[in-house]
């Protein structure tokens, strides 16, 4: 459906996700009396970006893993741009490292997968409006997080690592994550696990840390 057939009233939705039968299922959810349009879908993170750029929606449905641009990039380009859309995960992931970037980085809302027609059309008019909406498991998750002291931190991981002898090296996240093989989002999250870890705020006192502790040193690791 055009953006010109579009009622001046209704909400304008993205929808992004690698599967074109998901996308297909979420186009005939939608559109049939409930205010809420379908103007346009795209298969990866880089796609909605820019389909979003010139469709202008209100409300973006974001799947996370996607090859190609995955959703926490994607939804961070979108602030970086000045995109109004607001971002809805939609994704069958619920663990701490796909919901606590992906709400960093801007998201409005966290659903899972095997939400109802009426929940996700509810979602999006809360959405639309301004309110955050987050799944049951995800909410639990998060007030977890909340109630529950921080542990100690623990060592850094052997990718953790990785990511952390590039950073020593002058490589920006694009780099160090062509050559991990990884999204510059991904390298992003461990770099907010190494700087919890070793309590620090930045990169360089990262790898000042590092090599004060004796985890990174002048020939590498």
């Amino acid at each position: 459906m055009s953006a010109e057939a579009l009622s001046p009233n209704g909400i304008r939705l993205l929808i992004v996700d690698d599967h074109p039968i998901v996308r297909d299922g979420l186009r005939s959810v939608f559109g049939h009396g409930d205010g809420i349009e379908v103007v346009g879908d795209a298969p990866d993170g880089r796609a909605a970006v820019e389909r979003a750029t010139a469709l202008e929606p209100d409300v973006v449905l974001m799947d996370l893993r996607m090859p190609g641009g995955d959703g926490v990039t994607a939804i961070r380009e979108l602030a970086a741009r000045g995109s109004a859309a607001k971002v809805l995960v939609l994704t069958t992931y619920d663990t701490d490292a796909d919901v606590l970037p992906a709400i960093e980085a801007g998201a409005s809302g966290y659903l899972l997968k095997d939400a109802s027609p009426e929940e996700l059309r509810r979602a999006i008019r809360t959405a639309h409006e301004g309110g955050t909406v987050l799944a049951p498991a995800v909410a639990s998750l998060l007030m977890d997080r909340v109630r529950k002291p921080a542990a100690a931190p623990g060592p850094l991981s052997d990718r953790e690592l990785e990511v952390l002898a590039l950073v020593a090296k002058g490589r920006g996240n694009r780099e160090a994550a062509k050559e991990l093989f990884i999204s510059e989002a991904t390298i992003k999250t461990h770099l907010l696990h190494v700087y919890a870890k070793l309590g620090v705020n930045d990169r360089a006192a990262a790898v000042a840390a590092a090599y004060e502790r004796g985890l990174l040193s002048p020939k590498g690791r």
